[in-house]
């Protein structure tokens, strides 16, 4: 049993052996799917991954240490709509085997020590309700003291609404929390998966000092439909995918997932640890 088998409680699901990829229709054979990071191997085509999965690709088989579970949400304003805010956060834990839509694990990128924040679609849209908030704002705090840089793979719909303006008061906290590392100098890079919208994208999703993107990954605050609505015209094509915010400046780079450790790698030892080890 490896360490993130002991970290975290995996929901155990029956499985197909085979799935098509919804890009380009090629029946493609499971296990080989993830062992080539859930890209379709003919069209590049990113599947969805879980925040478990995302940490999984992304840091060393050893030293993890998963943190703030015990910060866990709970139902302050009595929400309900169609079903109980606390009727909907159960049956997303139970369906996730998350406690909340973030993970923070603090771990090794290629024996390099990082803490990695990691969000999950399937937690209610991955979004950002307080709990969210108060994870991630703890994790910069972890960051700052003991001086190791900070990464984000942001995967939201945005503010959770079942918490009203306890929900939009995160956009401020988490930018905080970030501002906390630029004082320090610490490297915090983001990595924007798809979707990343909403609060999220406003928010500590676009503050990284690195912008990363997977491919075709759709990004912005407002969806595509409402934009065409509000300004009355035809948006270009690919519009809020992460290659034309690559074109506009808004993100540094697209990279494939098969790449993305190495590239955070590269980017660490670039920014911070080749200077830490030179001023040793």
């Amino acid at each position: 049993m490896g360490i993130f088998d002991k970290l975290f409680k995996k929901k155990k699901e029956e499985e197909n052996l085979w799935t098509k990829c919804p890009e380009c229709k090629t029946l493609l054979y499971v296990p080989d799917l993830k062992r080539n990071f859930k890209v379709c191997p003919k069209c590049d085509y990113h599947f969805p991954l879980s925040a478990v999965e995302r940490v999984e690709f992304l840091l060393d088989d050893t030293g993890a240490q998963k943190l703030f579970e015990n910060v866990l949400p709970s139902d302050p304003l009595k929400f309900k709509d169609t079903k109980s805010y606390k009727d909907r956060l159960k049956k997303a834990q139970e369906q996730t085997g998350l406690t909340e839509a973030i993970v923070i694990v603090k771990g090794f990128m290629n024996s390099q020590p990082v803490i990695l924040a990691s969000m999950d679609f399937g937690f209610i849209g991955g979004s950002m309700g307080s709990v969210v908030g108060e994870r991630f704002f703890r994790a910069c705090e972890l960051a700052v003291s003991e001086n190791i840089p900070l990464i984000a793979v942001t995967c939201s719909g945005g503010a959770r609404m079942q918490e009203g303006i306890l929900s939009l008061m995160q956009m401020a906290k988490t930018s905080l929390g970030v501002g906390m590392l630029k004082e320090r100098g610490l490297p915090y890079i983001t990595v924007l998966a798809n979707p990343t919208t909403g609060g999220v994208a406003a928010s500590f999703a676009f503050l990284g000092d690195i912008i990363l993107a997977e491919p075709k990954a759709l990004i912005g605050f407002a969806g595509p439909r409402v934009i065409e609505q509000t300004i009355k015209q035809k948006l270009p094509e690919g519009f809020q995918r992460s290659e034309f915010l690559l074109e506009k400046g808004m993100v540094d780079m697209v990279v494939s997932r098969k790449n993305l450790k190495e590239t955070l790698t590269n980017l660490l030892n670039l920014t911070f640890y080749s200077e830490r080890c030179w001023k040793n």
